[in-house]
């Protein structure tokens, strides 16, 4: 891979990657910091990566880069994690992409990241499984796991509607 390759790579997946992670960790400065990691793994590597191959890198490194910072944090315990809980209320919502968006937050972690690279980034079942270094049964269950937990957390389009 060469420097105008690298940057295209930037130009074409850097977005894509950055919306993976931040759909499962729901914080904006930490998927920036795991995207740039990330691309700082490919500049450092990019001898050894084919340049077809360049996006299945980036989404697999970003993914363990993200399941390290995950298991690093829940070793650290945060007074600023403690916070009250909000109010909440009962009232219908019509925003679908609110209520999904919502459900997707629900997810265990495995569920939402195979449902993310799926249903988002269009990623067969195969690239997925080797994305997360899984088989691709065991993505097909997860997948399968989450549109129901989906299907049920959403449940009729009449009760949303």
């Amino acid at each position: 891979m060469n420097v105008k390759e690298y940057n295209q790579s930037v130009d074409l997946y850097s977005d894509h990657v950055f919306r993976f992670i931040l759909k499962n960790i729901r914080d904006e400065e930490r998927a920036r910091d795991i995207v740039q990691d990330s691309y700082e793994k490919l500049w450092r590597n990019a001898g050894n990566v084919n340049a077809d191959k360049v996006k299945s890198y980036l989404f697999t490194t970003a993914y363990h880069t993200m399941i390290d910072v995950l298991r690093k944090d829940k070793r650290q315990t945060f007074l600023e994690d403690y916070q009250i809980p909000e109010e909440t209320h009962d009232e219908q919502y019509s925003d679908l992409t609110e209520i999904l968006s919502e459900a997707v937050k629900r997810l265990p972690g495995i569920q939402r990241s195979v449902i993310l690279l799926r249903d988002y980034e269009g990623y067969s079942y195969q690239e997925i499984g080797e994305i997360t270094t899984l088989s691709e049964a065991q993505v097909k269950v997860y997948i399968y796991r989450a549109r129901v937990f989906l299907k049920n957390y959403i449940g009729r389009m009449e009760v949303v509607l």
